[in-house]
């Protein structure tokens, strides 16, 4: 094997082994790539159709630069020539090559479609398994292996940074390695939001019923971000009844279990208790060091067993954060020109930690989300209109600024629009009592603090 096809073999190796591209992608377009010259600057290919070249180009260029980069040490410049191969050579000869080219199109087409918002580097092989997940990891795996059989819906709850998006991503992933022919849509709960309004802006339901009706596995992410909005709620449940009722596999996470989610409707609460609910906590020391470990693998860098233990003793409750902490750690190592320490590791914490200090909670931002769950405007709430739907908006609103900000009474109401003293105060007063009454209520201003402050990390 001369140097460019090993060059390129050790590439393809790396891409792989990124999980940024699927295998069938990788098969369809990098693996049928032939390797001509390399050169340090520019890295020449052939491909036997132009529609191959613009995918390659369009989709991957990227990709393999990165590979050549970091497997290599090369700064490249991707070259593709098309080559048209020889007659009956290949199947793709002169007499076929439009039927090929229609074909390659129609796969490409399905391959993107068919596939809709999982991230290839979340799967089960990269998932580590402990007591505080194994549970949902075994639901998980019995439903990609036999979608809408075993547990349908399958509801996985928890707090962030857990592991519960890596699964979900994990279970489309299994599913479409299985069944390619199957359409998978994986969206989190804003991103289904925001295609429900745009289809309704649009005037084009039917937009959206194809996407969402049609799926044969849906993956929904943080569904606790459906909490008061009817018209959302009220697509969603005729989306589930319908998948659910042809058998199409129905996977939703949350922060918190079902009868928790008090500002869902009790049909939509009450139908995810028909599958199987299932919970992931946090990680314990062992999987941890064993969540650093796999991480580091990944990453080609070995960490010394005192380091990990470090960083494992000092950040407990999230995952993202000790990937994060083992990323920072192999570009100290790069820059520093030697392993990772103790020391090197302390500097990472640090600014780990730092990173996740909130941003700022403005009066602004509070009005702003209130303003959004009561379907009211911004200025509604600052002004003296006096209906019952805006009336409660901002009595909401005064009583979480006061929660969040510990603002002085005269200050808020200042940024109120002017109000005195003695509307604040009842305004709070009012709130508070109301909640002790209305669980809805409370569970509705709950949320809203908690949505607040989760974006305020973000």
């Amino acid at each position: 094997m001369n140097s460019i096809d090993e060059a390129f073999s050790s590439v393809k190796q790396y891409c792989r082994k990124e999980g940024r591209i699927s295998e069938a992608a990788m098969k369809l377009w990098i693996d049928i790539m032939k390797p001509v010259q390399l050169d340090g600057s520019v890295a020449v290919f052939t491909v036997q159709s132009e529609f191959q070249k613009t995918v390659v180009m369009n989709t991957y260029n990227a990709l393999l630069k990165e590979a050549f980069l970091n497997v290599l040490g090369l700064d490249v410049k991707i070259q593709i020539n098309v080559v048209t191969p020889e007659e009956n050579d290949n199947p793709l000869s002169e007499n076929s090559n439009a039927k090929d080219y229609d074909e390659l199109a129609r796969r490409h087409e399905e391959l993107e479609h068919s596939f809709e918002g999982a991230n290839y580097e979340y799967t089960f092989a990269t998932f580590i398994v402990g007591g505080s997940n194994e549970f949902a990891y075994a639901a998980c795996t019995a439903v990609a292996k036999e979608p809408g059989k075993n547990y349908n819906p399958l509801f996985i709850y928890g707090p962030s940074g857990l592991g519960k998006t890596h699964l979900m991503h994990a279970i489309a992933n299994q599913v479409h390695e299985n069944h390619p022919e199957y359409k998978i849509i994986y969206v989190t709960s804003e991103e289904f939001g925001n295609d429900f309004l745009s289809c309704i802006n649009d005037n084009n339901m039917a937009r959206f019923h194809d996407k969402y009706r049609n799926a044969d596995v849906l993956l929904i992410d943080d569904i606790q971000f459906f909490s008061n909005k009817e018209r959302m709620q009220e697509e969603f449940f005729h989306t589930f009844n319908k998948l659910h009722a042809e058998g199409k596999q129905i996977v939703i996470t949350s922060d918190k279990p079902p009868k928790e989610l008090k500002t869902l409707e009790e049909r939509i609460r009450s139908r995810f208790e028909w599958g199987l609910i299932t919970d992931i906590s946090t990680p314990d020391f062992e999987t941890r060091i064993a969540i650093i470990r796999r991480k580091a693998e990944l990453l080609d860098l070995y960490i010394p067993d005192d380091v990990a233990e470090f960083i494992a003793n000092r950040l407990k409750t999230n995952i993202r954060q000790l990937e994060g902490a083992v990323k920072k750690l192999k570009a100290l190592k790069h820059l520093a020109g030697s392993p990772p320490s103790i020391s090197m590791a302390q500097s990472v914490i640090k600014d780990i930690l730092s990173d996740d200090q909130p941003a700022p909670i403005t009066v602004e931002k509070i009005i702003l989300e209130v303003a959004d769950v009561y379907g009211v405007s911004p200025e509604d709430i600052r002004s003296s209109k006096r209906s019952s739907q805006i009336s409660t908006a901002r009595k909401v609103a005064i009583y979480v600024v006061r929660e969040i900000t510990q603002m002085p009474l005269q200050a808020i109401g200042t940024e109120f629009g002017g109000r005195d003293h003695s509307t604040i105060v009842y305004s709070i007063s009012n709130i508070e009592t109301a909640m002790k009454h209305d669980d809805h209520l409370k569970q509705l201003v709950e949320d809203t603090i908690k949505n607040i402050r989760n974006k305020s990390h973000a």
